[in-house]
């Protein structure tokens, strides 16, 4: 028996991908531009997965790709995607399995561990 894929409505997805493109494009303008600190590295030193997500999509919003590559390649993908959704508007796309977040997640965390010389 085949798995049923759920589907998420991309209405709430545009909506923030859209926020998200705003922010990454208007922050460098902000006057000292204080960026978004990461609670977890702020306590205890440790980047989190998502750590440079903030500096990888305003460069990647700035066409500074080798930075935003720098920071967090996954930057660099949330805006291609949001990107696509944005413009091809579909109304429904499939989740993705469970194990593929895990596993992405995981792959951010090693990235940020090895750029802050923790591995």
């Amino acid at each position: 028996m085949a798995a049923q894929v759920q589907l998420l409505d991309t209405r709430p997805l545009r909506w923030m991908g859209g926020a998200m493109l705003a922010a990454g494009a208007l922050l460098p303008a902000l006057p000292g531009n204080p960026g978004l600190p990461c609670p977890l590295r702020a306590l205890t030193g440790i980047p989190c997965p998502l750590c440079g997500m903030t500096t990888s999509v305003t460069a990647t919003m700035r066409l500074r790709m080798g930075e935003a590559l720098a920071a967090s390649p996954a930057g660099v993908l949330l805006v291609v995607l949001t990107i696509v959704v944005l413009v091809a508007r579909p109304s429904r796309l499939p989740m993705p399995p469970t194990w593929v977040v895990v596993t992405g997640l995981a792959l951010m965390w090693v990235w940020q561990l090895q750029r802050f010389s923790i591995l």
